[in-house]
């Protein structure tokens, strides 16, 4: 009996984690080392004043909107970054930020608030085609709701705690650390989408087989029915068509829709007041520390939530799952997922990306398949993003023109991305080639902020700047 792609990717979910955790742990303690000594090695008085907030005081610069060839490229590289980002749903942040930066020379705070405006409109963009699809496997919204709760709060959380350490570490310590990260997600991925591909060939073999033998013992048979007659015999599994209309009203949840609704209005309130405070003041660190219950709130009324009903179902002998997770929730779980949650929102912060970069291989590793791991992780970016586009916004981060047509373009390509892949998908049968483009997107964006970390990095250590921990206030 052939194997469904649900229990395809669940199977695959087995394979362990701990060789990956070991080196994620082994890179960070190599990181902290190298940073031990660097610090210890620096000359305060190379800087003046200390050690100043060198990301606050950088120069902003705006080039004006103009046909170009630096035009020409960033929109070429701009559409396919976010076409294949939101297939992958990772964002692509680690593409636009160095693209911005060094093709059409904005510097980096303005790249990185440049950045979330196209993911957010690829992210926008690819939500809206998702409400409009099916589930491939069964009568169930592609985007899954309860994981999107679950991760949502932590990784927004994560966001600000990354924007808070971006001010504090040194521009190299933020490319070891992001590199690390980006490779071994990347990698892990990859294998994940080899391990795939291997099973949906096997699968698609062994069903070409069976049709094959089907049609062998037809042609032989003696027995000839009419096809009027023959047609009730055929099982009809076949899942009832809607319109367009009715799998959108379908895919919609608004109960959740609004929670994440509430969590997002009430992460932007306590940004904007935290941006119109003064910096290390008392206001300041009580609006930063209000984030953290907020957060944790939702994320353990949701955990709840899925503790129980998962309890309930295994107690009523009922093995399917609660969520597209193909997992068994318990607290061990919830604790990883809220880890790997503020892990993400942190890289999110440091690099101006919308934290795509963990979730997308995190709900891989937790069982989804390509199809909603995709989508639900685009879907949750569209609410980081849109949070610290309306918060750059406020604050007056990015030229309106620009970012109007970045995101523009960024609409267009997440739609498009979207409809020829899943296209490519569904012919081909291979969801796996999302799992590809994620870890190809990843790859690439650690080999971007690789060399220009790289370059930055030894052009300070040629002016002999100060290459330690900055000061925060």
């Amino acid at each position: 009996m052939a194997s469904t792609p649900a229990g395809l990717y669940g199977r695959l979910n087995r394979t362990s984690t701990r060789a990956f955790l070991a080196y994620v742990a082994a890179g960070a303690a190599c990181a902290a080392v190298l940073a031990c000594f660097v610090v210890s090695s620096a000359d305060p008085a190379a800087a003046p004043n200390g050690a100043p907030r060198l990301s606050s005081r950088s120069a902003r610069v705006w080039p004006d909107l103009e046909f170009n060839w630096r035009l020409v490229v960033a929109t070429v590289v701009g559409f396919l970054g976010s076409a294949f980002g939101t297939v992958g749903g990772v964002g692509g942040g680690g593409i636009f930020v160095p693209l911005l930066n060094l093709v059409l020379g904005f510097d980096t705070k303005s790249a990185a608030a440049l950045s979330k405006c196209m993911i957010m409109g690829a992210s926008a963009s690819s939500v809206w085609y998702n409400l409009q699809v099916s589930h491939p496997t069964k009568e169930a919204p592609v985007l899954d709701y309860k994981l999107a709760l679950l991760f949502q709060p932590m990784l927004m959380l994560g966001i600000t705690i990354g924007v808070e350490l971006s001010v504090v570490f040194p521009y190299w310590l933020i490319t070891v650390l992001i590199i690390i990260l980006f490779v071994g997600t990347s990698l892990r991925s990859f294998y994940k989408g080899i391990l795939m591909w291997r099973e949906e060939t096997r699968i698609l073999m062994e069903t070409r087989e069976r049709e094959a033998q089907s049609k062998s013992s037809s042609a032989t048979s003696d027995v000839v029915l009419d096809a009027s007659y023959a047609e009730p015999l055929l099982p009809q599994s076949k899942p009832i068509e809607k319109s367009g209309l009715e799998t959108l009203m379908f895919n919609l949840r608004w109960k959740h829709i609004l929670v994440l609704l509430a969590v997002w209005s009430s992460f932007l309130v306590l940004q904007i007041l935290k941006n119109n405070s003064k910096t290390c003041s008392t206001f300041y660190w009580v609006i930063n520390i209000l984030q953290v219950p907020a957060a944790v709130s939702v994320f353990v009324w949701k955990a709840v939530q899925l503790c129980r009903e998962s309890r309930a179902r295994r107690m009523n002998g009922n093995l399917e799952c609660v969520c597209e997770a193909n997992i068994e929730w318990s607290p061990t779980q919830l604790i990883f997922c809220a880890f790997c949650g503020l892990l993400g929102g942190t890289v999110g912060g440091l690099l101006g990306s919308g934290g795509g970069f963990i979730l997308g291989p995190l709900l891989l590793e937790l069982g989804c398949i390509p199809q909603v791991a995709s989508a639900t992780a685009t879907f949750v970016m569209m609410f980081s993003s849109s949070l610290s586009v309306v918060e750059f916004y406020f604050l007056g981060r990015f030229p309106i023109p620009y970012a109007l047509y970045l995101i523009f373009i960024s609409i267009l390509a997440g739609f498009w991305g979207q409809c020829l892949v899943r296209k490519i998908v569904h012919v081909l049968k291979r969801a796996s080639l999302i799992v590809f483009i994620l870890s190809s997107v990843i790859f690439a964006s650690a080999l971007t902020m690789g060399v220009v970390g790289t370059e930055k990095s030894i052009s300070m250590i040629n002016k002999h700047e100060y290459m330690g921990f900055l000061s925060f206030c």
